[in-house]
């Protein structure tokens, strides 16, 4: 599961995995607009993906980070709306992992300047999502978008050890390399 959080409207997205195979199962946005007091939208988010985590069971929950502006009091709203989110992940046992936007977009476009219509773009393709399904916010996207860069991240092999170069590689892996 993926969420872009905010304030007026913050984006989820649900992604099925099997084996290598990907399919969108849910996408959309808790709208916090006609909310006007901030105690009640946080209630609001808390009570929404709650709701979504009952209703789709996922495994892990990957969520954009905040990135940084210039207004100190919108980005302590932000950082609530995503505390909040990741709370009601921590209340189901829900394993958390935050990415940085440029990470996402990068994951997706190879781009980590691309732009939301970009990723929402390649996300289309990659999953092959019909128009309709294509949500017409883009924080819905850049959840599924936060959701796929996980995927890719935790699908990626990983070794056992770190290497400082090809001879702490051979080094400390004499059984596997032959000397020719």
């Amino acid at each position: 599961m993926g969420i872009d959080p905010g304030t007026n409207l913050m984006g989820y997205g649900v992604l099925k995995v099997q084996g290598n195979k990907t399919e969108a199962l849910a996408l959309g946005v808790i709208d916090l607009r006609k909310l006007g007091d901030g105690y009640l939208k946080l209630g609001h988010i808390y009570e929404r993906v709650s709701g979504i985590i009952t209703s789709y069971l996922p495994d892990e929950l990957a969520i954009e980070a905040p990135f940084f502006g210039k207004n100190v009091q919108s980005m302590l709203k932000l950082g609530r709306a995503q505390g909040v989110a990741i709370a009601a992940a921590i209340q189901h046992d829900i394993p958390i992992s935050e990415y940085a936007p440029m990470k996402i977009k990068m994951a997706l476009t190879g781009n980590g300047n691309a732009s939301k219509e970009q990723v929402a773009g390649m996300l289309q393709k990659i999953l092959k999502l019909d128009a309709e399904q294509m949500d017409t916010f883009r924080d819905a996207t850049d959840a599924l978008a936060a959701a796929y860069c996980h995927y890719m991240q935790m699908s990626r092999p990983r070794t056992e050890s770190n290497y400082r170069s090809w001879k702490d590689y051979v080094k400390k892996n004499a059984d596997k390399v032959s000397a020719r």
